[in-house]
């Protein structure tokens, strides 16, 4: 049976131009660009907790990559170096194979490096610290949202949700809603070029991970504000859109968890050059709301009435 050193030489050593030292150390080496400061974030993906304990492992080890580049999309931050820690049931070799193929093809496209981590026995847990530079003092953050502001998503809503419902049984699909559902769930694309051309467009962003009613709740409550949400704007994934009734499918929006867009407030003046900024890069965008003075979340449907605020997020010690 293969070592633990012999699997991370085998299927995670790889150079690390980046860093002044990779991996192979008691601690990597790494040296930030003048004029940079670090957005540093930690991730963890638990068996039957974030996904299937089936799971397809080069899926797999694109998605946990993706989550934490999600993050650094959301600080406006390039990102530039991981960090991956690995507790396995077992050495199986096939599966580590498979697994670092899916993260370390997306590290690539994103030009991050692997400079460590570490490896040990016990039920399937997947950590990541993922490293970026961000010009000093330019970081997006989530206490800078302002009164008057308009909240922006980005891409569509609900894909994962449906796609996680359709996997359990829940929800039957017809093959190509349950293909892009899928590519939702397993595939999320972090938002890092748009976090990037953010960047004195936005005050405040973060990711839309455990829901968007979650995690705009965290920008309301960090910059001491409320917002207003028209759901008729809220850019719904295909199948969720015709597939759901209207409460449901405003849930899976709002509620579902797993979409890993972006969500963030902007002037009204910087509307077209958000779009343009946006359409460069590739990524739809879509105004949903604005920023008040009264604190909490206001839900209004297409008559302007308000709705009740139903749905929260996903909590890992309470559920949803």
């Amino acid at each position: 049976m293969a070592s633990e050193f012999d699997l991370i030489a085998r299927h995670f050593t790889r150079p690390a131009p980046s860093a002044r030292l990779g991996v192979g150390d008691d601690a990597a080496l790494i040296a930030p660009q003048a004029g940079f400061e670090l957005a540093v974030s930690a991730d963890m993906l638990v068996a039957g907790t974030h996904f299937l304990p089936d799971a397809d492992p080069a899926l797999l080890g694109h998605k946990t990559l993706a989550v934490n580049l999600s993050d650094l999309a959301a600080m406006g931050a390039r990102p530039r170096w991981a960090l991956l820690s690995l507790a396995l049931p077992e050495a199986d070799e096939a599966w580590l194979a498979s697994f670092s193929q899916g993260f370390l093809a997306l590290a690539a496209e994103h030009g991050v490096d692997l400079i460590g981590g570490d490896t040990t026995r016990g039920p399937l847990n997947l950590s990541v610290t993922i490293m970026g530079e961000v010009e000093a003092g330019q970081a997006l953050r989530r206490d800078a949202a302002q009164v008057g502001d308009e909240v922006w998503v980005s891409g569509e809503l609900g894909g994962a949700a449906l796609g996680l419902q359709y996997l359990l049984g829940e929800r039957p699909l017809a093959p190509a809603e349950a293909a892009a559902c899928l590519q939702r769930l397993h595939r999320p694309s972090p938002r890092v070029a748009l976090g990037r051309s953010l960047i004195g467009l936005a005050h405040a962003c973060i990711d839309i991970s455990d829901g968007l009613v979650a995690d705009l709740g965290h920008i309301l409550e960090r910059s001491h504000v409320g917002a207003e949400i028209r759901l008729a704007d809220m850019p719904l994934a295909a199948a969720v859109a015709s597939r759901l009734s209207e409460p449901r499918a405003l849930r899976a929006a709002l509620a579902g968890g797993d979409d890993y867009e972006l969500c963030f407030t902007a002037p009204a003046v910087r509307a077209d050059a958000i779009r343009a900024a946006a359409a460069e890069v590739g990524v739809p965008v879509a105004r949903v709301g604005r920023i008040t003075a009264e604190a909490g979340l206001q839900l209004f449907d297409a008559e302007g009435r308000a709705m009740p605020l139903h749905a929260s997020g996903f909590d890992h010690f309470a559920g949803r």
